[in-house]
């Protein structure tokens, strides 16, 4: 499969082939069907993950996966929606369009003159090693978040560090997230850094695809036996 053509369609139920995979892994939706995610090796190339790059995803798949999405979160009855740059931003504003909602809140990384120390904190990516950013939530958005029920959105979760600075902003501005949503949960890894952070955390999470650490074999990938 030409790395270009990766999340460009969803496939019925039946496409999704057992392991072990030679380059793709079959993700599937709630509905069943499948988003096939390249496969890429870590480190010395015995430990794998699946891959999701939102922004590089046709506008069907990521229509999909906002629906599906906003669907999940329909329960906890959102009143705010924020998203997480980069690629968190791509899926919070369909999100919030899906749910009825007129606006989102943005963070970002960008610092504007307006801006306050106070309401940032340092974020750091797993897609991007040895880079740390600041990430900022424009002061005269908070009113937005404050007394309201917040989903806190970001397009993959894998160690859970975006997130922990998401919360750590949010917190600053005197808001907290009712429930954390992603359109894929990247292995398990996430969850022990939220349980660390506040007991039952991993329980208000919602994602749409789950993927889990993947290990090399002779005949290709397959599941790993610890995350």
């Amino acid at each position: 499969m030409d790395p270009h053509a990766f999340w460009q369609s969803l496939e019925p139920p039946e496409a999704a082939a057992p392991p072990p995979w030679r380059d793709r892994f079959p993700a599937a939706l709630p509905d069943g069907r499948v988003l096939h995610l390249p496969i890429r090796p870590l480190g010395d190339g015995a430990l794998g993950i699946a891959s999701l790059i939102l922004n590089q995803a046709s506008f069907a798949v990521e229509r999909a996966l906002a629906r599906a999405l906003a669907e999940r979160l329909v329960p906890l009855e959102p009143e705010v929606i924020a998203g997480l740059p980069t690629l968190g931003l791509a899926l919070a504003r369909p999100v919030a369009e899906a749910l009825g909602h007129a606006r989102y809140v943005p963070l970002g990384t960008s610092r504007k003159f307006w801006y306050e120390e106070a309401l940032s904190a340092p974020m750091r990516s797993v897609t991007s090693p040895g880079v740390e950013k600041r990430l900022y939530l424009d002061p005269r958005m908070a009113p937005l978040l404050q007394g309201r029920r917040v989903a806190l959105i970001d397009d993959v979760l894998s160690t859970g560090a975006s997130i922990c600075a998401g919360l750590d902003v949010l917190a600053a501005a005197d808001a907290a997230p009712e429930v954390i949503g992603a359109a894929m949960l990247q292995t398990t890894r996430w969850a022990e850094r939220l349980e660390r952070r506040a007991p039952g955390l991993p329980e208000r999470v919602r994602g749409v695809l789950s993927t889990p650490p993947l290990t090399a074999t002779a005949e290709g990938w397959i599941p790993a036996a610890a995350t």
